[in-house]
């Protein structure tokens, strides 16, 4: 399994890794955090729960996740094909784990949100009303051209019910694959802005951060937070939410 983020090194609690398994090919895992760990593609039969997976990619639909407590064993391994899964990891902290599942494309909500240029699905996989100690995480799909996490906002201060404080990381995934996207990152000591191409990762621990794809290309994100409870009160940019609030 390939390392993408370390907690305490890119992050400060997240933790997130990639496994790409040849047909037949196993992963095991036994974490002292809660685990998730997103199907991207092909299938995987996990001991003890079932089969998760199916979709090409992640452009093909919502998927399958694997959500395990603090030290509960996960077997994976791939059948039919190959299979690439992304393991995401937090530690529990003051949260109660839920119980080891698959969660599958209709325990998901899926929204459209926002209008436009700025409009985009969101499907979240593990929501503040799901069980699960700390983590919060799902998939965005930016339509060729379009903004996300937009109007900017941010998840930095734990100011409740105003703002809750989350750190974030992203692992994009381009269509197609040869494409890019723009993240932007900004609060009030500065901004940063840089291309994003399939399979890169961005850790936001403060500051606004809205996304766009090229024009020709969709551009998904798997995003993951954790942090102070599990709460999602994004703080929106006051400069900007008047295109949101009208």
């Amino acid at each position: 399994m390939k390392t993408l983020l370390t907690p305490g090194k890119d992050t400060e609690l997240i933790g997130l890794g990639l496994a790409d398994l040849a047909e037949g090919e196993t992963l095991e895992l036994n974490r002292d955090e809660e685990v998730a760990a997103v199907v991207l593609s092909g299938v995987v039969d996990v001991d003890g729960l079932g089969t998760a997976g199916g979709r090409s990619g992640v452009f093909d639909g919502p998927g399958h996740t694997v959500y395990a407590p603090p030290g509960h064993p996960l077997t994976f391994r791939a059948t039919g094909g190959p299979a690439q899964i992304v393991i995401a990891t937090a530690p529990l902290g003051d949260g109660t784990p839920g119980e080891a599942r698959i969660i599958g494309p209709g325990d998901q909500e899926i929204a459209e949100r926002g209008e436009g240029n700025w409009s985009r699905t969101v499907r979240t996989i593990l929501g503040p009303g799901d069980s699960a100690g700390r983590l919060l995480l799902g998939e965005t799909i930016n339509p060729p051209g379009n903004w996300s996490s937009y109007p900017p906002h941010k998840h930095d201060t734990h100011e409740p019910p105003r703002e809750v404080k989350l750190e974030e990381v992203y692992l994009f995934k381009v269509e197609p694959e040869n494409g890019f996207g723009v993240q932007i990152r900004y609060d009030g000591e500065g901004e940063e802005c840089f291309t994003v191409r399939d399979g890169d990762v961005a850790a936001i621990p403060a500051g606004y951060h809205p996304v766009v794809a090229a024009p020709g290309y969709r551009l998904c994100y798997l995003w993951v937070m954790a942090g102070q409870g599990r709460q999602m009160i994004p703080y929106l940019d006051p400069e900007h939410a008047w295109v949101q609030n009208g």
